[in-house]
Parts: C-alpha cells; structure tokens; sequence
C-alpha cells in the first residue's frame, strides 16, 4: 500500500513538473543538413538575463539560476548562454539585467567575433524584443529591462553579415536569438551540428523569416530546456538568458 502510495505522489509531482516543462516553446529542426534546437517566446512572457545573484555572486551554471529564482518560487522553462565574456565570466560588453547596467556598450572593432562589426545588442523591453547594432544604440540607447551586447551580427534588416563565407570551413556549435519585424516574437537556436556564420545566419534569415539576428557564441554554447530532457553541462558561464514560469 505504502509503496503504491509513494508511487502515486511520484507520478503526480513528474506530471506537474512535465506539465510546467511541456509550456516550453522548444522545438527541433532541420536545415541544410544540420540539426537545430529552436526556442521561441512572445513579447509579455517573463524572459529575463542572469548573471549575478543579489550578492554579486556569479550564478555562472542552470542550476544555480534555478537555486536563484526558487526563492521567487519559479523557475526556468528553458535557457542558453546568452553572450561573451572574459576568463572571469564578466561580459564582454553591454549587461543590464536586474540590478542595472554591469558593463558598459563596446563600440569599436577588435580581433575574434565580438568586435567583428557590426555587433549588435539584444533588448528585452517591456513592450517586445529588439536588437539593434551596437553603434546605433549607444546613439540612440533604448529602454530595455535586461540587455546583452554580443557580435557578431548574423542578419542586419534583412541581409547576412558582410563577412560570412558561404561554405566557410570554420565549424562549431554556436547559438543565438533572431527578433521578428514586429518585435513581438525571439526565436532562440542552438545547433546540434557544427556549422559555419553563413548556414547559421541564413538558418534565421531563409527558414524562419527573421531580419535580425545576433550571434552569441560557439564552442561554449548550452541549453537547458527541461521539456527535451536537456541540460548541458561544462565550465561556468557569463550572462545566461531564461524564460521563466511559476511553479506548479
């Protein structure tokens, strides 16, 4: 009887976990050969950074923003890394979340992906989404309840960045977010197969109509999306973006 029990409260507490998890928009695809993860959200769901707890603590990991945000009694529906940063985990450029800005926008042209102009930062208002080129806003800043500034762009108004190579022989797995038109919807991918800019940035541009889209990284690139059966591991992480849901 007992362990009948214990079984029925089981199978009851995974059924309102799964339930919870099954809200997540992620989904999975192919294009051009190559295996993708994709993850949308509407303008009006709480999408929100991470990066620090109130302390000043790095979070750094999924489980550790999962630990964050218990205390708020929610929790994640899914999420990925979500833009570059130095060997101490601090962003490379523009962070805003929560506790205000924690890095400054970077605007001039550098060495590695970042600073391949142009870059672009990514908005979460409270209206919608944007991503705008970085030299754009810090001329024109928006008002954005978290940001995250990463390069390089992957689709400007429409066109694929100047510098992409189409057959290009530089392969990894890399992720990032596209913004549609109208700002209402993010579309968050992660590959499942090495691929190059161009694949990637044509992924956003050709198969889901998306005119903006803006590169977060490769190599390091994890998601976390409970509704797959899928946390990814490795060393901790900078700024992490996640959708977040009460729990049940």
């Amino acid at each position: 009887m007992r362990r009948n029990l214990l079984a029925a409260l089981a199978f009851l507490a995974g059924s309102a976990f799964a339930g919870a998890a099954l809200a997540a928009p992620c989904t999975q695809t192919r294009f051009e050969d190559a295996a993708f993860t994709l993850c949308e959200v509407a303008a009006g769901q709480d999408l929100r950074l991470f990066h620090s707890d109130a302390a000043g603590d790095l979070l750094g990991s999924f489980g550790a923003v999962e630990d964050f945000l218990a205390a708020e009694n929610r929790q994640l529906v899914f999420a990925m890394n979500a833009g570059m940063y130095h060997p101490d985990r601090s962003p490379v450029g523009l962070y805003v979340d929560q506790a205000g800005e924690r890095a400054p926008i970077v605007t001039g042209a550098s060495d590695g992906n970042f600073g391949m102009l142009p870059n672009a930062v990514f908005c979460i208002g409270t209206d919608g989404f944007s991503i705008t080129d970085s030299r754009d806003f810090a001329a024109r800043p928006r008002a954005c309840r978290f940001a995250t500034q990463s390069g390089p762009m992957l689709v400007r108004k429409g066109a694929l960045h100047p510098r992409f190579i189409p057959g290009g022989d530089s392969r990894y797995i890399r992720n990032g977010v596209g913004v549609s038109a109208d700002g209402r919807r993010a579309v968050f991918v992660i590959s499942e197969d090495a691929v190059n800019f161009d694949t990637f940035g044509r992924l956003f541009r050709d198969a889901l109509a998306l005119p903006d889209a803006l590169y977060f990284d490769g190599k390091v690139s994890r998601l976390y999306a409970p509704a797959l059966g899928r946390s990814d591991l490795g060393l901790p992480m900078g700024p992490i973006v996640g959708l977040v849901a009460e729990r049940p």
